[in-house]
Formats: C-alpha cells, sequence, structure tokens
C-alpha cells in the first residue's frame, strides 16, 4: 500500500472502512472497522457505443482503442440535484452517448445519436435543479470540423444543452452562432456563476485558429430559450482570455470551504493534491490545490460534492469520504468523517466523478494513459449495506 493510502487511512480517522479481500492485508488503523466490498453490495458496468452493460471487473469489460478524452465514451462530468425529500436524483453526462440519470438503485440511460455523436459533452450545471450541460466539437481530433456542410450550417455548432428527465431528451439552448458572428466557432468552455456565463469560443479557418471570449446574461429565464430565439433573448458583451482566465483559476486549499476541510481534515498539508469542489445542484465548481513544496509525491486528484445533509469527496485511487446524514438516515459516526475504500482498480485504471443518489453510489472508472481513455463506466455500491448495516 502506497503512503497515500497509509496517511489517509491509518493516522486520519478514528474509523477507516476498508474493502479489500479476506487475504488481504487489513489497513493497520486504530480501532478499525474491515468493511468487505460483495457481489451483495456492489456491480460494475462499463459503457458499448449503445448503453451500458454488467461486468464482473473493469478489465473483463470489452477493450476499447485509446482515444484522446475528449473523443471517447467515459463519464465526462456528474452531480447530485439539490436535495428534495429522501431521496436524491443525480446525473452524469456519458460523452458519445447521453445522459445517465441516477434515481436511487435504479438506472435510465438517454442516448441520443444525434446530439452526441462527434461531439464533446461535459461540464455538466444546474438551474432549477434541471440539468444543463454543453457540446462542442474538438478541432484537434475531429475531422468532422472540416466538413464544408458543418462549417457552414450555423445551426449545427450547439452548445448549452437542456435535459429533460421526464421526457428523456436533450435539447439546446443556446448555439455558438447566438453568441459570435464567426463562421465555423465552437465553444470549447465555460463558467458560469450564477449569473453571468463566460465563455470561451474557438474558431476554425483555413489558415488559423483563434480564440475569443464572451460573457452572456439570459433577458428572460434561460430554460425558455431556443437557438430560434436567443439573439433576441440574451444580453452578449465582449471579454478578454484573462477575465475567463480569472473565472477558471485554481485557488489554495486553504481558501476551500470550511466543511470540506473538516472532511479532509489532518492530511491537508501533508500531501500535494488538487480537488475539484461541487455544491449539489450548483454552478459551474471551483478547483482548489494544496502545493507542498519540495514534496516528492505525485499530485492526487479527486471531487468532491457538498449536498445539504452530507458531503463527499473520493480520489483517483478510490478513496472516499463522506460526512453527514444520507437521505431518510442518520448521522454517521455523530458527524464524523467516514473513509472507505472502494475496490482497488487494475493497474492503468483510475476513478473520475462521482454522484449518491439515495443511498447508493455511483463512481465512475476509467483506463487512462496521459490524455487518452479507452475502456470505462461506473461502479455502483450500496451504502446501507456497507456503511449503515455496520454503524451507528
Amino acid at each position: 500500500m502506497n503512503k497515500f493510502n497509509l496517511v489517509l487511512l491509518s493516522a486520519l480517522f478514528p474509523l477507516c472502512l476498508t474493502c479489500c479481500k479476506k487475504n488481504s492485508q487489513n489497513v493497520p488503523a486504530q480501532n478499525a472497522v474491515s468493511v468487505e466490498i460483495t457481489k451483495k453490495n456492489h456491480s460494475w458496468y462499463y459503457f458499448s457505443n449503445l448503453s451500458y452493460h454488467n461486468v464482473d471487473k473493469p478489465q473483463h469489460a470489452p477493450s476499447q482503442s485509446l482515444k484522446p478524452w475528449t473523443e471517447t465514451l467515459r463519464i465526462s462530468s456528474a452531480n447530485n440535484s439539490a436535495e428534495a425529500g429522501d431521496n436524491i436524483t443525480a446525473f452524469a453526462i456519458v460523452n458519445r452517448l447521453g445522459v445517465l440519470k441516477f434515481d436511487g438503485d435504479s438506472i435510465f440511460l438517454s442516448p441520443d445519436v444525434t446530439l452526441f455523436n462527434d461531439r464533446t459533452a461535459g461540464n455538466l450545471v444546474f438551474m432549477g435543479n434541471i440539468p444543463i450541460f454543453s457540446v462542442y466539437k474538438s478541432s484537434f481530433f475531429n475531422d468532422t470540423i472540416i466538413d464544408p456542410d458543418y462549417k457552414n450550417d450555423d445551426s449545427a455548432h450547439l452548445f448549452l444543452v437542456q435535459f429533460d428527465s421526464t421526457a428523456k431528451i436533450s435539447y439546446p439552448l443556446i448555439n455558438s452562432n447566438n453568441l459570435t458572428d464567426k463562421k465555423n466557432s465552437e465553444v470549447t468552455d465555460f463558467y458560469w456563476n450564477g449569473r453571468e456565463w463566460y465563455c470561451s469560443i474557438k474558431t476554425i479557418s483555413d489558415t488559423k485558429n483563434e480564440f475569443s471570449y464572451v460573457t452572456f446574461k439570459p433577458q428572460i429565464p434561460l430554460l425558455a430559450i431556443s437557438p430560434a430565439t436567443a439573439s433576441q433573448s440574451i444580453f452578449v458583451s465582449e471579454s478578454d482570455v484573462d477575465t475567463f482566465r480569472k473565472c477558471k483559476e485554481q485557488f489554495e486549499y486553504k481558501s476551500a470551504p470550511e466543511r470540506i476541510k473538516k472532511l479532509l481534515a489532518g492530511f491537508d498539508t501533508k500531501l500535494p493534491f488538487e480537488i475539484t469542489v461541487k455544491n449539489a445542484g450548483g454552478f459551474s465548481p471551483r478547483v482548489y490545490a494544496n502545493e507542498v513544496i519540495k514534496s516528492n509525491e505525485k499530485e492526487l486528484h479527486a471531487t468532491a460534492i457538498l449536498s445539504q445533509s452530507w458531503s463527499a469527496a473520493l480520489f483517483e485511487d478510490g478513496t472516499l469520504f463522506l460526512e453527514g446524514a444520507l437521505p431518510g438516515r442518520h448521522i454517521l459516526r455523530s458527524g464524523m468523517p467516514v473513509a472507505i475504500r472502494l475496490p482497488k482498480l487494475p493497474t492503468g485504471y483510475i476513478y473520475s466523478d462521482f454522484v449518491i443518489s439515495g443511498t447508493t453510489l455511483y463512481a465512475a472508472w476509467e483506463e487512462s494513459s496521459f490524455y487518452k481513455t479507452g475502456r470505462a463506466g461506473f461502479l455502483q455500491v450500496n451504502l446501507d449495506r456497507t456503511l449503515y448495516s455496520r454503524l451507528i
């Protein structure tokens, strides 16, 4: 076991939950409780070009050629909706495939070949608990961007998309041509602070690629806008690269939300890591970095969600931290953070994003090599059996 796991699981919390095989050595933590992940409380899934499928282990999923992350099937963004009652709906954007909706232990996929084919999808945010995400075509890896029919068709350059979870369809709200008059332009990234949308636009021509930046504000409710009405319904103003970078900047970990620092208390100044923090049902996330001068340790990556009654963070090696009360359940360990180790992935695989719907955890996994991704899918874990049946 590497130093990261020893520090996190042996020294930080009075209670550490470790998921390991019977013949594996338990983490030597004081007062530790060993929780074994079994077939009764977890399931693996992988993505194909058409859907998701059950598999016994990630490495047994059908091989996928390594492709740039913008072009491959993978969960590119995920988050919980805001809490409402005893269950929380959660969503995940599956690049090149569609939208996953999680409702407790029920999983619903809404594929959309027309919208997702040849496009990079991600950046999931919420407005009034309605999922919104963005799509674009990458000029680095996507040959369809230079197709004459596509270049000259303004309506094909989609940007902001709403997912209707009742009708199970995704439809465009704003296109790139609603934000710029330049032909063959793609909004490659955005940041939304709840008031304004800050956008980075890439324009591709035969001679050069050009970046420009704009901000826009809807003049009517955003969800009532369509690409046909957007020009009269949004106020667009020019911006610059410095403003956009300021929106996307990485903050020092010391300025992270107090709930995050409490969740990860004890190791925040010892190991270098960066953590992407989301609010359930919220706007664009913030990234915080804990830099350790002269550290020889590899920088670790994590994703966190702050919900009304719980907070959680998942590191790429599968170390999950959780505190609070899941919907309809009591507060774990009197409010103390709990750590659990998800099943160990094979070498070359990582955990990325996650959500918790009700008492079910969904953690995205992928086969990763630098900027390329191969096989990908998600892990489903029953936290009722894993945690609440063991803890009070």
